[in-house]
């Protein structure tokens, strides 16, 4: 697949940006449904994406690899923001005077699926990290960044990503050994071994 380079990218050439959202939206989807579990909110934090990355441009650096770990950095504080709106919205909502209920049998299917229950326990124990911690946990383990990728992306040293990344392990192995039922063996989740917490590439 064709890639702009980040010289077209920081001149805002149409077409560039077309290549990247070609390249990298899958990517970024995949993040943002794994960290809200939500896919609607998920196209929506695509789409914020990459008009940041737009308004954005010129602050990508001019030498470099890839422009994922830019576009995750990004997207991290598009799902900062979107979580702190959704909390405000719940809020609002509780104010309001409470309306009849009505069975959710959407919510009833999904309880059944096996994969949605795995990531539902890994969402759990995600929420339960400090904020910098997942961040980091989700950039190296669920989006494949390496140490110096996801240092990129959080703008932060190499040397802060592998603590926190190992942190995040530790903490994670214990909150999924005490939610995932019996049986529901290695706690694959989508395709990602969770409990297994491998090291991501050095």
């Amino acid at each position: 697949m064709e890639l702009p380079t980040r010289g077209q990218l920081r001149a805002g050439e149409p077409a560039a940006f077309g290549l990247l959202f070609d390249a990298y939206a899958g990517a970024v989807y995949q993040h943002a449904v794994r960290r809200t579990g939500d896919r609607g909110a998920a196209e929506e934090a695509v789409s914020l994406t990459f008009l940041e990355a737009w308004r954005l441009r010129e602050r990508l650096l001019p030498e470099g690899g890839s422009c994922l770990p830019w576009l995750l950095g990004i997207a991290t504080n598009v799902l900062r923001n979107l979580s702190r709106a959704a909390r405000r919205h719940r809020e609002a909502l509780q104010r309001l005077p409470p309306r009849p209920s009505v069975p959710d049998f959407a919510d009833d299917l999904v309880a059944r699926m096996h994969d949605a229950s795995r990531l539902a326990a890994a969402r759990r124990a995600l929420a339960k990290l400090r904020s910098a911690e997942r961040d980091v946990f989700m950039l190296c383990v669920w989006s494949g960044l390496d140490y110096a990728a996801a240092a990129e992306a959080l703008g932060v040293p190499v040397g802060t990503v592998r603590s926190r990344l190992s942190r995040s392990r530790e903490k994670l192995r214990k909150l999924l050994d005490a939610d995932l039922e019996p049986g529901s063996g290695d706690g694959q989740i989508q395709g990602d071994r969770i409990p297994s917490l491998k090291e991501p590439r050095r």
